[in-house]
Formats: C-alpha cells, structure tokens, sequence
C-alpha cells in the first residue's frame, strides 16, 4: 500500500512538472486518487477491527509481567531478568502439564521420590529448556517483524545483544539435550527415546522460525507444527520415560494438536502487520481476522468435542461429560462476556465481547 502511494504521489509530482500550470486539474485529480485509496485502507481496517497492538510499554509497566515474559512489562536492565523474559515463562505450563499427563497415562508412575524426580526433571528438559530454547529462536528469527510490530521488546530494542541471544539459544539448546540423555540413563532405555524426541522437538522448533523452510511462514503447516510440539512432544516425553509410547496414542495427540492448531492462530492477530510487510502468510493474513477467528475457535471447540465423542464411543461417558464441562466455559468466554448460560442465551445479539469480537484487542498478551 506504501508503493502504491509512493508511486501515485511520484505521477502526480512528475505530471505537475511536465504540465504547464494552467492545467491544475490533472495535478487535482490524481490527489484525489490519493486520499481515495487511503480511505479504503482505513475502511477496510474498520472492517476487520483490529488495532495494532501498542507499540511501547507502560511507564509503569510490571515487573512481574517481565518475568513471565507478558506484555505490561517493566522496562528492565538486569540481563539475567531480560534473558528469563525471553525464554517467556508464561508459555512454560502446557509443556509441563503434557509431562504429566504422558507419566500418567503410562500407568507406571507412581508417587515416590525416584518418580517424582524423574517427573521434574522432564518438566525442567520441556520447559525452561526447550521451551525457552524455541521461545528465544522464534524471538531471534522475529527480529524484523518484532521491530515493525513491537520494537520495545528485549531484541528489537537493544536491550540485549546479538551475541548474547545466539549464546543463550546453545545453552538452553544443549541442557535440554543433556537432560534428555541423562533421562535415557536414568530409566535404563536401551534405544535413548527422550533423547531422540527431545532432538527432533528442537530441530522442528528451528525449522518452524528459521529459513529457509521457515515452517511459520505457512498458517496452516506452522501452526500445526506449534500446536503439535506444545500438546504430543511433551506427552510423548511423558509417557517413554515411565513407559511404552504406543501408536494409538500418537494418533490420538495428533489429532488432538489440531486443537493446538487454533490456539496458535490466537498469537497471530497481534502480529498482522509485521507478518504483511514480511510476506508471511499466517492465516490472518491469508483470510484475514474476520475468517481466521472462526477458523481459531472452529480447530479448538471441534476438535475438543470430537474427543469427547470418542471418549463417549468408547464406552466412557463420564470423562466425556467431564470434557464438556470444561469445553462449555472456554466456548462462553470465547463468545461474550456472560457467565451465565441463561444470559448468554438470551442475549445472544450482545455476547460477541471477547475473542470473536475483536480478535486483536482480546488476543493473548504474550510479548
């Protein structure tokens, strides 16, 4: 769009020199295609009603956001609360809990300290490790599209030096990659499962946010690819180190990552403009806001209600109605901003006030 009002305004200023000056109309006439073509852009804006998100953070902005690696975040100096803030804290809790339910559904977890151990440190090897490794590449790699979107955070704004990121990346790269090994050891696996799932993890994570493949680049593929690594690697982690990971299982979870699917288009609303400028073709992007929110909401609540249908097919209605309790809250505040069922229903023409009504102001506040 900047072109295409570049080169108007370079038509109009050669014309105006070219054209003796009682001839003004071909001077006025190309500047009304001009103020034209911005109010379709602002229109088309209105359209979709995404604002860009701010572009710097509050003065007072919180130091325990920093930490979590959310948006509000204080301005900080310390390196080591900088180096935290880029492995984003905030994103560590689903990893963690896919440890758990993989040690669960092994069926040979049990409650004592050897166990417990193990369990922890897994979670250590998904989270800080791995996560914050991928975290701190998609951070390194964004670096462009971060200085057109958010150019106050750590990178963009300088508040930490290349050298120091790169650095950083090996670290967390190479404990994850130990702990693994050391998890192989420890459970007396003759092939090194964890370790080889970890290694494949971390080479997804570099081809989702580094050319030339660049996974992320394609919404569809991407996202898939995110929703996969947050939801099956972790489980799949879980479940070889107290026991076999079986073939059904796989399939389940990655059917299951479709779900993780949608929840990644989420942090993609924030991101529309740098992404355009770019070339990435994430699917607000692709479809724009107006259709990737219901393609969002759509990979989530289907896919969570198609589980419970298996779970009700298999001969087990209580965790499928337990996994609808569950669905219901999430598809309430998705759709407005009544808790009650009988409000919501009846006020269906006024409950659009969370996601689906704006997508970008109600986006998640990772940084």
């Amino acid at each position: 769009m900047a072109s295409l009002l570049n080169t108007v305004s370079s038509i109009r200023i050669s014309n105006t020199r070219a054209t003796p000056r009682f001839l003004p109309p071909v001077s006025l006439s190309l500047h009304r295609r001009r103020l034209v073509v911005r109010a379709a852009e602002t229109d088309a804006n209105e359209a979709v009603k995404s604002q860009a998100p701010d572009k710097a953070p509050a003065g007072s902005g919180s130091s325990f956001n920093q930490l979590l690696g959310i948006k509000g975040a204080a301005k900080e100096t310390n390196k080591w609360k900088i180096r935290l803030q880029l492995t984003k804290p905030v994103t560590w809790p689903p990893l963690v809990w896919g440890v758990v339910c993989g040690a669960a559904a092994s069926g040979n977890f049990h409650w004592n300290l050897e166990d417990v151990a193990k369990a922890i440190v897994c979670m250590t090897m998904s989270g800080p490790c791995l996560t914050g490794y991928t975290q701190t590449l998609n951070d390194w790699y964004d670096r462009e599209i971060d200085a057109i979107n958010e150019p106050y955070r750590p990178i963009p704004s300088g508040a930490i030096s290349e050298n120091e990121v790169i650095a950083q990346i090996w670290v967390l790269l190479l404990g994850g990659l130990g702990l693994a090994g050391l998890l192989d050891v420890w459970a007396g696996h003759d092939f090194p499962i964890v370790f080889y799932l970890a290694l494949g993890g971390s080479l997804l994570s570099y081809i989702y946010s580094a050319p030339p493949l660049k996974l992320k680049q394609n919404g569809w593929i991407g996202n898939f690819a995110l929703g996969a690594s947050y939801i099956s690697l972790p489980w799949w982690a879980g479940q070889a180190l107290f026991g076999t990971l079986t073939p059904d299982i796989i399939v389940l979870t990655l059917l299951y990552s479709i779900a993780g699917l949608g929840i990644a288009i989420v942090n993609d609303f924030k991101s529309i403009e740098g992404d355009r400028a770019l070339g990435l073709q994430s699917l607000p992007v692709a479809f724009g806001a107006e259709t990737a929110k219901w393609i969002c909401v759509g990979a989530i609540d289907i896919t969570q209600l198609s589980v419970a249908g298996y779970l009700l097919g298999a001969g087990k209605p209580y965790y499928a109605l337990a996994l609808v309790g569950l669905i219901i809250p999430q598809v309430i505040f998705q759709f407005g901003k009544y808790c009650s069922a009988i409000t919501f229903l009846s006020s269906w023409q006024d409950a659009f006030q969370y996601f689906l009504k704006d997508p970008v102001k109600y986006d998640v506040k990772y940084q």
